[in-house]
Parts: C-alpha cells; structure tokens; sequence
C-alpha cells in the first residue's frame, strides 16, 4: 500500500513539474524560462526538478510518455470483456488531458494559449525531445495492445503507432484549426474515423 501511494505522488509531481514547464513556456517563451522557475511553479526543489527531468525540454515532453503510460495502464484496466476499440477509444479519451483539463478540453482555446503553443513547438531542442518521448513510450503502449488483444509482431505494433499519429494529427489540428475547436471534439471525430476504417467523407 505504502508503495503504491509513494509511486502515486511521485507520478503527481512528475506531471505537475511537465505540466508547470508548458505553461510556463506558453507564458513567457521557451528561452524565458529556467527550471528553477518550474520547480517554484511546481512548488518543488530544484533539486526535485533534477531528479525527474535532465532539461525544461525533457520535462516539456516528458507530457507525451506520461500520456502513453497512462493510456496503456487504462487499456490493461478496462473490462475484459468490452470490445478492443470500445476500450482503446475509453483509455485515450480518459487521460489525453492529463492535467491540462482547463486549457483546450471541453472548450475551444483561447488565442493567446494557442500562440504559445505553437512558438513553443518550433523550438528545435523541444521537436527533439517529443521525438525521443514518443519512441520510449511506444514499446508501453504495443505491450498493452498485445496482451489485450492476445497478438504479437505486425498487429499490436501497427495499432500503437495508429493511436500515436491519430494523437499527432489532432494535436495538429488543434493547433491550425480556424475557428479554434475543443480537443475533446477533434479527438472524438478522429476516434470515430479511426473505429471506422478511415472511410472517404461523403
């Protein structure tokens, strides 16, 4: 019990020190801000900041792990007997947010988060360390495919990767969309696509 509420909270301050380096970074521009200022944003010590993340990029997308993570615990959760894209769709749209509930959930996003958003996506550094984040999540996410879906090699492999570029393109498109449109509303019509074989729009 003591480990499971240790693991708890250090999962809590790894996603809140990530979450303090967005903001933060939308806020004020990437090259504005030190880690000490996400550690006093997060209410932690810099020394605590150093013991999760190497750098502000790595603990920017350090977001995108956490969410794989979290996607492929609720897979492994969800009843056994629900069908595979019933349970996939219910562990993607049960921790996408992760944290940022209030920033482009529910609700259309207002303009000045969205421009930081994307400033903060041309830095070269960050592009790096998503890249790196996806990589190392995606073996999580694979293995709990495969022992959902009782498969191995092409199939759990194939439906990761489905479920990360469906991630990409919606966070894509949320940032270009004019006018803006919820998360929530992008993720659910590209799930439905998904679900559906891609069929071509009518």
């Amino acid at each position: 019990m003591a480990d499971g509420l240790r693991e708890r909270k250090k999962q809590e301050t790894r996603i809140a020190l990530s979450w303090a380096a967005v903001r933060l970074t939308v806020e004020r521009g990437y090259a504005n801000v030190r880690i000490e200022d996400i550690a006093a944003e997060a209410g932690v010590s810099l020394r605590t900041f150093r013991n999760y993340f190497d750098s502000k990029a790595d603990a920017i997308a350090a977001r995108e792990v956490d969410r794989s993570l979290r996607i492929a615990e609720e897979l492994r959760a969800r009843p056994a007997d629900e069908p595979f894209w019933t349970a996939v769709r219910a562990a993607i749209e049960t921790h996408f947010a992760l944290g940022e509930e209030g920033h482009g959930g529910r609700r259309p996003p207002d303009e000045k988060w969205l421009t930081g958003i994307r400033l903060m996506m041309t830095e070269p550094a960050l592009q790096g360390a998503v890249a790196r984040a996806y990589a190392r999540a995606g073996d999580e996410l694979t293995a709990a495919i495969a022992e959902r879906t009782g498969t191995s090699g092409l199939y759990p492999r194939l439906v990761s990767e489905v479920i990360n570029a469906t991630r990409g393109v919606v966070t894509a498109e949320w940032l270009r969309a004019d006018p803006p449109r919820s998360v929530a509303d992008l993720l659910a019509e590209a799930l439905d696509l998904v679900a559906a074989g891609l069929p071509v729009p009518e």
